[in-house]
């Protein structure tokens, strides 16, 4: 039997984000709800969010966000073998996403799957493609995160639907030439199975619900040792670290385990003031919202972290493009 003889790793060749035209506002939620401008911002620190079209799917908003990351990555279509697609938002079950959204890219012939580990299925997702590279199962990968939340919120509900949102951010990822080019490092994940019924939908006609004093106690507390492993187990200090872009769920969690992380230096995506919670969406989006703004240079060390439902958590270090 023989086994197929990969790279010396793998890297990150571009990203790419992409969000829905409507913005919603904390002054319109508070038209529709009980809640504030003040409240909202004091307690999750978002400013307004992007819902989708009624007729967007989470495949279009993919199909957007791939795209771009494709078409900045200097690849062809033909040069991708593998298209992994996190979401926990799918308009069916059956077909999956990724294979409708290969298709849509002029993708041929593709591996193709999609991934449900909630918020944490980008980063989930990203170590996947990194194993295939590593391992010679695939030359290339698309990952996408895409979620269309909107469609799973009760809009009467003031302790959700004033967090979750909706968009796609994307990477292309290829293989490393050598040892000093790897750009993805090693996951350190897990989850926390007893949790799960702190953040759930009860059933197919039901809407998210959310024990958030339950999470933000988890959160806050459990999550600073895995970003500081998944430094360890790259080698990089985290006063290396050029930014920290952790899962966009809560602007006063994401404070928190920067704060515990020890690394003053690094930039903290706040991408949730003006993106809401966008679950596998947000760090790739973040991401490339950062990098357009040119606030990391090419090839520093950046740490990831999602963690949300399942409860599932993973985060690495990336090089960035």
């Amino acid at each position: 039997m023989r086994i197929t003889e990969g790279a010396a790793g793998a890297r990150i060749l571009a990203f790419g984000g992409y969000q829905p035209a409507r913005v919603v506002t904390n002054d319109e939620l508070a038209g529709m709800v009980d809640t504030s401008d003040e409240w909202i911002r004091s307690r999750v620190g978002i400013a307004s969010r992007k819902i989708a079209a009624p007729d967007e799917t989470v495949a279009d908003m993919a199909v957007a966000a791939g795209g771009k990351a494709l078409a900045t990555s200097g690849l062809s279509p033909a040069d991708i073998d593998l298209v992994i697609v996190a979401t926990c938002t799918p308009e069916v079950q059956i077909p999956n996403t990724a294979a409708t959204v290969a298709r849509r890219l002029g993708i041929a012939a593709p591996g193709a799957y999609d991934m449900n580990a909630a918020c944490a299925g980008f980063c989930y997702a990203l170590a996947n493609a990194s194993d295939a590279v590593r391992t010679g199962t695939a030359g290339n990968v698309l990952v996408i995160g895409a979620e269309k939340l909107s469609q799973w919120i009760d809009w009467t509900d003031r302790s959700t639907c004033i967090i979750f949102a909706d968009g796609a951010g994307a990477a292309v990822v290829g293989a490393a030439a050598g040892p000093d080019e790897v750009g993805i490092g090693p996951v350190a994940w897990g989850s926390a199975g007893d949790m799960a019924d702190k953040i759930y939908i009860p059933d197919r006609n039901g809407f998210i619900f959310q024990e958030g004093q339950a999470v933000f106690r988890w959160a806050t507390t459990a999550l600073h040792p895995v970003a500081k492993e998944a430094c360890t187990r790259a080698g990089v200090d985290p006063a290396e670290l050029a930014a920290f872009v952790p899962h966009q769920a809560n602007l006063r969690i994401v404070e928190a385990i920067a704060r515990k992380l020890g690394a003053p230096q690094a930039l903290v995506a706040d991408d949730i003031v003006t993106a809401g919670n966008t679950s596998s969406a947000s760090i790739p989006l973040a991401l490339a919202r950062m990098l357009e703004r040119d606030e990391i240079p090419s090839g520093a060390p950046v740490l990831l972290l999602g963690f949300g439902a399942g409860i599932c958590y993973a985060g690495q270090v990336i090089k960035v493009p």
